[in-house]
């Protein structure tokens, strides 16, 4: 809404200040922070309250998880959406129509998790929400999402998959692409969900992948960086980086009643929508590709599980001693502080590769 006080800078000139993405970007880090920081305790609080027992510990689980983690709250996630929303709100130019279909996505996706998280500590059980339910809705979700996208572009550039490290090498696969679309920004949505395991291992990664993407945005959606780097511009995504900031400064303060021990999980509410958000900013940006890269991390996570299933019910054998992977090191005898700070190195090392695309053409 700030950014409505550019129409009185003829006036008082100082309010031209807000016409730049990269000051309301940093103003809308600083809103989330202090959001998440003031209003965080109380949340903890009030949901420690509701929710007593908290959120069950698997009992297929890591068993030291049962005695450290047990009575914890959930839906933290509530402390992030609420201080991304109060700040893009804020700070962003309600007239982006890219800015209202990345909240959609986030704020659906959170819906999802919320009722997930809800099932899990009012029935004290997991797998009340049945899985193919829950992918179909958050399908639905992406779809509309991406149609919009689609529309928003120019054919048949939006209908096209965009190669890193080639200038010109796009491929237009027409409709195809919506479901490609969908299927990405889902499947993001559900990596960064099994990613959040243990205390601080997801927040970091996605802060990272936030702090990326906002970059790409800015730069996509602006024609003189674009031009300069060769990569394909896309009018409005710059308006992103706003929303982009607001993840980073509400993360951040999440991060602070996170960290080891947490005082709260993020569940499926925050995991969710996260990963819903950074997968539809790829879409939008025509960086899809990149965000495999990028999100590395949580293909990783997402593919254990897969290759653990699929393992067993082929063979009866198990590739890794527990899926995720990060249970795997668990069970290998790495302390979960080890776990957690090696995983976000990697996240740093796969997030500098995915920007390199940029440059690299």
């Amino acid at each position: 809404m700030l950014y409505w006080l550019v129409d009185l800078s003829d006036k008082l000139t100082v309010l031209n200040v807000f016409r730049y993405i990269t000051f309301r970007t940093g103003g809308a880090v600083i809103t989330a922070l202090l959001f998440v920081f003031l209003f965080g305790p109380s949340i903890i609080d009030r949901l420690r309250l509701l929710q007593g027992k908290g959120q069950p510990i698997r009992s297929d689980g890591p068993k030291s998880h049962i005695i450290t983690k047990a009575g914890t709250p959930t839906m933290g996630g509530l402390m992030i959406l609420s201080g991304t929303l109060v700040s893009t709100l804020l700070w962003a130019n309600p007239t982006n129509p890219y800015v209202w279909v990345v909240l959609w996505v986030t704020l659906g996706f959170g819906m999802v998790g919320f009722y997930d998280d809800y099932l899990k500590v009012t029935k004290q059980a997991h797998n009340e929400f049945p899985g193919r339910t829950r992918i179909l809705i958050e399908a639905l979700i992406a779809a509309v999402a991406c149609l919009v996208l689609v529309e928003l572009g120019r054919v048949p550039f939006s209908t096209s998959l965009v190669f890193p490290f080639f200038k010109e090498l796009v491929v237009d696969l027409g409709w195809f692409f919506v479901l490609l679309a969908t299927f990405i920004v889902v499947g993001a949505g559900n990596a960064v969900n099994l990613t959040d395991g243990l205390d601080g291992l997801a927040i970091v990664p996605v802060m990272i992948a936030a702090a990326s993407f906002g970059m790409i945005a800015y730069l996509c959606g602006n024609t003189v960086f674009s031009d300069y780097l060769q990569i394909h511009y896309v009018a409005g995504t710059g308006e992103l980086s706003v929303l982009c900031g607001a993840v980073l400064g509400a993360s951040l303060g999440f991060l602070w009643f996170n960290a080891p021990p947490a005082s709260i999980f993020m569940g499926d509410t925050g995991s969710l929508a996260l990963g819903g958000m950074i997968g539809t900013i790829a879409v939008a940006t025509k960086h899809e590709i990149v965000l495999a890269v990028i999100g590395g991390l949580f293909v990783l996570e997402a593919v254990s599980v897969i290759v653990q299933v699929v393992s067993f019910k082929l063979t009866g054998k198990r590739v890794f001693r527990m899926a995720p992977i990060h249970h795997h090191f668990e069970q290998l005898g790495w302390t979960e502080p080890q776990i957690v700070i090696r995983f976000w190195i990697v996240s740093v090392v796969l997030a500098l590769a995915g920007l390199s695309t940029l440059k690299l053409r």
